[in-house]
């Protein structure tokens, strides 16, 4: 048992996803896994456990924002040996071809964030990015299965609301959507050398305006957790 997880030693999957809402970790444990258990509580962020066409896979509610998924990266890598890590989440879609509900496949993060500035000190800018193998084959699924996605750079921010990104600026280079979690991911993927990817639905678009509800980010985004199961 972590600080923060409640799990025994074996009870958690080499290979988990990570959903920042509670709710869409009981979504999934509940519609795609079976024998699913839960094995984590501790703050609501609920933890399960089951099986995906007989492999065992773990999911885990990482709440929202850079220093919360940190928390829970860090315990399932340190304590509990996770080997992959895939991040199943929504985001704000920011170029003009991204639609809503569309796929957007984390291939890097930059970020407004201190946390790579933290941790290499000003010299350095370290690039967080995606596990290849992960990415590579998230594409070929997506495809296969006529999704609409997209693969790119995205922007894990540091708040929520922050009218002082120049957004025209970051689709201009190219940046496809924003989301608070997929750098620290990454980074720490590095760190410990683990793999690690962010498959994300794009919820709402920060141009146009169109977004989804809450229900329907909670229950409906079923194309990026058959990606996620299926990759290894």
């Amino acid at each position: 048992m972590s600080t923060h997880i409640g799990a025994n030693k074996g009870d958690i999957a080499e290979k988990v996803l990570l959903p920042g809402d509670p709710l869409r970790a009981k979504y999934i444990a509940e519609n795609f896994l079976m024998d699913a258990h839960r094995y984590n509580e501790i703050r609501n962020c609920y933890g399960y456990t089951g099986l995906y066409r007989g492999e065992k896979v773990s999911v885990q509610a990482t709440g929202m924002g850079i220093p919360s998924i940190s928390i829970y990266v860090n315990e399932l890598i340190q304590e509990y040996n996770v080997q992959t890590l895939i991040r199943v989440g929504t985001a704000g879609g920011l170029g003009p071809d991204i639609k809503v509900r569309d796929i957007v496949l984390g291939q890097a993060s930059s970020t407004d964030s201190s946390i790579v500035t933290n941790t290499f000190g000003p010299g350095i800018n370290f690039a967080p990015i995606a596990d290849y193998r992960l990415l590579s084959q998230a594409a070929e699924l997506a495809e296969k299965d006529g999704i609409r996605w997209h693969v790119g750079n995205v922007l894990g921010e540091d708040r929520f609301y922050n009218d002082e990104m120049d957004r025209q600026k970051l689709i201009d280079y190219g940046v496809l959507a924003t989301e608070m979690e997929t750098p620290a991911l990454y980074l720490l993927a590095a760190k410990f050398h683990r793999r690690a990817l962010s498959i994300l639905t794009v919820s709402n678009h920060l141009i146009t305006g169109e977004e989804t509800t809450a229900e329907e980010r909670q229950t409906s985004f079923n194309d990026m957790i058959n990606l996620a199961l299926q990759v290894n």
